[in-house]
């Protein structure tokens, strides 16, 4: 997680096609970086994933869809996304989504 500017740039790791849509906890890649952990049940296919994934952090964290965007990692797990707003309050929900309260 940056901050980047108007914009919070978050590092994500999506599971398709789980038993439930959830957000929450850490993810550490093997470089070290802490991706924060998504599930959705959707399937991965012509990117349904990736709006299931839009649509449940906009409705769990109550920010506007057109806030999130992805900018890397469409066809993969790994992804970085832009939520545009402020960056304090887009922080604060990171870190309690990821316990770092």
């Amino acid at each position: 997680m940056l901050p980047d500017g108007g914009a919070v740039r978050l590092y994500l790791r999506l599971t398709p096609k789980a038993s439930r849509n959830a957000v929450g906890g850490c993810h550490q890649d093997a470089d070290g970086q802490c991706r924060l952990k998504a599930t959705v049940t959707t399937v991965p296919e012509n990117g349904k994933a990736n709006e299931a994934l839009v649509k449940l952090l906009a409705k769990t964290a109550k920010w506007p869809k057109s806030a999130i965007e992805i900018v890397s990692g469409q066809t993969d797990r790994n992804k970085v996304l832009t939520i545009a707003g402020d960056a304090m309050q887009i922080m604060a929900q990171i870190n309690i989504w990821t316990g770092e309260n």
